[in-house]
């Protein structure tokens, strides 16, 4: 087997780590979850929640890939062998969502283009579910692949296999050390001309503005944990796969601070600028600004567009930034994503990089082409709401049992992460990983089941739910649990622990 590919520098990892993070949610999801859940309040539980979750989880899957060198199926086998079978389960969960999420990367890509003389009119959502979308009538239906979507989702792929063909440092790190100071600057280009638009005071004190009725509400501590869990692309095999590939002598502990907060910082980033923006929609419609708050893709390609609209001017360069930024945090993120299982099919049946890339890519690039159906956007977010709500949070609260409880693995890895770094981790991580993040995940899944049986989800056919949604989230377990099955050839533990670094 070849040698295992290694970071050329401690920076390239973290632009690597932090590029894998920082994705669409940081720019549709966190401003809308910070609005809705006290404003300015959020800010207290959300700190809460990186340093009890995010950065104690951060820290434990960076050291398990560094200590184990492997993939997340790898890695975990060595840990212990009984673990293999979650390291494939999070692999399939990442493959699930590299399936869609391709899709909505090709989406912005055309919208970048549709900025050039703002082509999607004065009616951005009929352009979007009519003209580019060409939706179904009824959810469900498959209705014929849309070209306009097909074309750019084929040059998305492209690129993505292109770049993890070149591998580790020359592919993925290079990317990101091009594409994420790109994506600050003009990100931040965005944010400066926002807060010099009229209303956009008003918008940024409708952010700001704390609601403290709300802070003793769990609901918001748990959209705190949720909103770090997701966003930190924890739980589903990246951040496992990406560390093991940090040479000897790496500072995990303060590599997950770094990660952590510089994730953060874009996302508050990401806040100012779209209730900057949001403001001055409020402001020329005459409403209040809760009028026009949004998330997701209708925030993206149907809201933005009608900001961009009524700039004063330059739409078209403001709307190709917007449009460029969705794209760059998107692409970052892809590629993570589709490395875990490219790492975990490379490993297990001993091939090549090249036939590994491959074999995965075009396989996920085949079954991407469901969501670039008619019927696309529907099958999208049923998978995207299962296989986040039910797939990554299950998985991650697994994970945590089998190692602290299970396994009682805890003593030895904070051993080796402690022996490498310069900030030491003592009892506050080892309360956050095996009592507070496990009761916080705990019930996070229950209360998920409770809503979802209590009413299908937005509504959808219960068939709709049931294959796209539930039987997706129970095959990549089954899936999981099959793959561990088959033996590791005989040198798989042949490998240096890291522990004298």
């Amino acid at each position: 087997m070849e040698n295992r590919q290694q970071w050329s520098s401690r920076y390239g990892f973290i632009l690597a780590a932090v590029g894998s993070a920082v994705g669409l949610g940081n720019i549709w999801r966190f401003p809308a979850v910070a609005y809705e859940n006290g404003g300015g309040a959020f800010f207290l539980p959300y700190l809460f929640a990186i340093l009890t979750a995010g950065i104690p989880i951060l820290i434990l899957e960076f050291t398990i890939g560094h200590k184990y060198r492997g993939s997340a199926p790898l890695s975990l086998f060595r840990f212990n062998k009984k673990a293999e079978w979650l390291g494939w389960w999070q692999l399939l969960i990442a493959f699930v969502i590299c399936t869609y999420y391709a899709v909505i990367i090709a989406w912005a890509v055309k919208y970048t283009i549709y900025s050039f003389g703002t082509q999607w009119g004065s009616d951005p959502g009929s352009f979007l579910f009519g003209d580019v979308l060409q939706l179904a009538e009824k959810p469900g239906q498959v209705g014929g692949l849309v070209s306009g979507i097909v074309i750019p989702l084929l040059f998305v792929w492209a690129v993505t296999l292109f770049v993890l063909y070149r591998g580790v440092s020359k592919g993925i790190e290079k990317l990101n050390k091009i594409f994420i100071p790109t994506l600050v600057v003009m990100f931040l280009v965005i944010v400066v001309r926002a807060l010099t638009l009229d209303g956009a005071v008003q918008g940024l004190n409708a952010f700001f503005k704390p609601n403290w009725d709300l802070i003793l509400d769990g609901k918001v501590w748990i959209a705190a944990y949720g909103q770090i869990f997701f966003s930190l692309s924890i739980g589903f095999a990246i951040m496992l796969t990406y560390s093991s590939y940090l040479p000897k002598k790496s500072d995990i502990n303060n590599n997950a601070f770094i990660t952590a907060f510089a994730n953060s910082g874009f996302e508050l980033l990401a806040g100012i600028g779209v209730f900057a923006a949001l403001g001055f929609m409020a402001s020329q419609q005459g409403v209040a600004v809760e009028d026009v708050v949004s998330s997701g893709v209708g925030l993206a390609f149907v809201v933005f567009p009608s900001i961009i609209n009524e700039f004063p001017g330059m739409n078209g360069f403001f709307g190709v930034l917007f449009f460029l930024s969705l794209v760059f945090a998107g692409m970052t993120s892809l590629i993570s994503i589709v490395e875990t299982f490219v790492a975990g099919i490379q490993e297990k049946f001993q091939v090549s990089r090249t036939k590994a890339v491959l074999s995965s890519g075009l396989t996920a690039t085949v079954i991407s082409l469901l969501f670039a159906s008619k019927g696309g956007l529907y099958f999208l977010d049923v998978v995207d709401y299962f296989i986040n709500n039910f797939g990554v949070v299950t998985a991650g609260l697994v994970e945590i049992i089998l190692v602290a409880w299970v396994f009682k693995g805890l003593g030895g890895l904070q051993s080796h992460t402690n022996a490498i770094s310069d900030l030491r981790i003592g009892a506050w991580w080892k309360i956050c990983i095996s009592v507070v993040t496990p009761l916080v995940l705990g019930y996070m899944m229950f209360d998920n089941i409770r809503q979802n049986l209590k009413e299908n989800y937005e509504g959808y056919p219960t068939e709709l739910i049931l294959y796209a949604g539930v039987l997706v989230v129970a095959a990549s377990v089954i899936g999981g649990i099959l793959l561990s099955k088959k033996s590791w050839k005989s040198n798989v533990n042949n490998f240096e622990k890291r522990e004298d670094a």
